[in-house]
């Protein structure tokens, strides 16, 4: 009898001191939560909201050069990458039959004016047809009502024959049998060849472009805008063109085309839209790429940048501004609390303590967002970050007693 007490006592020691060793190893295996929380500056900053795309940087200012007149071409002074100067001579056709053309054309308006003349008399006659006496009183005024509309349709078609004539005799001596640069620029394409007489030897028509001439310093670019973002995007709106094989390059631009209609591909809806640099002299402060840039609110200027040679073709990241506000309250947007249908931060106090505050936001971008009211410049607001860290305990398994079989397994 005895025994058996002492056996059970020994069972009761042991359980409790299993329950123990239990408790310990649970304590260390479980996940405890540790706050680390970033303290950011209430400070006044500069807000870009804008839209971005990528493209390619295109010629904004090609002019096909055509011959005013019909001809065959004498000369052909430039060829194709040639560099010119506004107001050379790039081509020129023969102008050995121009006189004759012109002597015909004034004499079509001289024969065109004679008819007219005989006519407009012919019915002023008609008008005033009249019969006399011997002694000259006038006996009757008899007119033909059907012979003065003829004669009057008549005068009309002489009218339309000679300004038709007269259009082709200015249109002749306004025209240049040559080809003139009409700024500085470089030729893209040459299209004919001296001596071309064009069709059957009569020369290449009027109208025929020679050539085609580019300006090296105006260029445009290309981007497609999200159905979501086009409505923010305005004709003649400012944008920057950032040059991505030089980085940190951004030149400031203006929007000049928005398509009316949609590019639709694989079910997305975009609009293309044109952005045309206004200066190579590249904008302060600008990050192309990155919408919704925030920049200092005030700074120097420093020295103006030298303008840089573009090239057709290059890659570019287009920012189109949206909306820019200067010298406003910013806050991060991570230190901002949506609850029942307000916004809060959380503003740590001298004291090390903490108070959550209600704000009014106005314009954000990706980073920061402007506040209108319940912030002042130089308070602290907590960004809360918060991370899990979890305790193995060492071995594993259970307990065994010798005699009492395991716990534990």
């Amino acid at each position: 009898m005895t025994m058996r007490v002492l056996k059970m006592m020994v069972i009761s020691l042991v359980l409790c001191s299993v329950s123990a060793v239990s408790l310990s190893c649970a304590s260390k295996s479980s996940a405890t939560p540790v706050a680390q929380n970033q303290i950011a500056t209430v400070q006044r900053g500069n807000l870009v909201i804008d839209v971005t795309g990528t493209g390619n940087l295109a010629f904004a200012h090609t002019v096909d050069l055509p011959f005013d007149m019909a001809g065959i071409v004498a000369e052909v002074l430039v060829q194709a990458g040639d560099s010119v100067k506004q107001g050379q001579m790039l081509a020129t056709l023969d102008t050995t039959q121009l006189q004759t053309n012109l002597a015909s054309l004034k004499s079509a308006v001289l024969g065109y004016q004679v008819n007219l003349n005989k006519d407009e008399l012919t019915l002023e006659q008609a008008e005033e047809t009249t019969t006399t006496t011997v002694i000259g009183d006038i006996r009757a005024t008899t007119t033909d009502a059907r012979q003065i509309d003829i004669l009057k349709l008549q005068v009309e078609i002489d009218q339309a024959k000679l300004a038709n004539a007269q259009k082709a005799l200015d249109d002749a001596l306004n025209a240049s049998p040559e080809v003139i640069a009409p700024f500085d620029g470089f030729i893209t394409t040459v299209n004919v060849s001296a001596g071309a007489a064009g069709v059957q030897g009569n020369g290449v028509p009027k109208g025929t472009v020679a050539m085609t001439i580019v300006d090296p310093n105006k260029f445009e670019a290309q981007i497609l805008v999200s159905e979501m973002d086009i409505y923010q995007v305005k004709l003649g709106g400012d944008a920057t063109v950032g040059i991505d094989a030089m980085s940190g390059i951004s030149l400031p631009a203006k929007v000049t085309y928005i398509s009316p209609t949609a590019t639709i591909q694989s079910g997305v809806v975009n609009y293309k839209v044109t952005v045309e640099v206004t200066s190579l002299q590249p904008v302060r402060g600008s990050q192309s790429g990155q919408a919704g840039t925030t920049r200092p609110a005030t700074g120097g200027q420093g020295q103006t940048p030298e303008a840089i040679q573009l090239r057709q073709g290059l890659s570019v990241t287009v920012s189109i501004l949206v909306q820019e506000k200067d010298n406003v309250l910013l806050v991060p947007n991570r230190a901002i609390i949506r609850q029942q249908g307000g916004t809060y931060v959380n503003i740590l106090k001298a004291d090390g303590t903490t108070e959550q505050r209600q704000i009014k936001m106005g314009i954000s971008d990706s980073k920061s967002t402007e506040v209108t009211d319940g912030l002042t410049e130089g308070e602290k607001v907590v960004i809360p970050q918060t991370t899990s860290t979890t305790t193995t305990p060492a071995g594993g398994g259970g307990i065994r007693i010798p005699g009492l079989g395991g716990f534990g397994g």
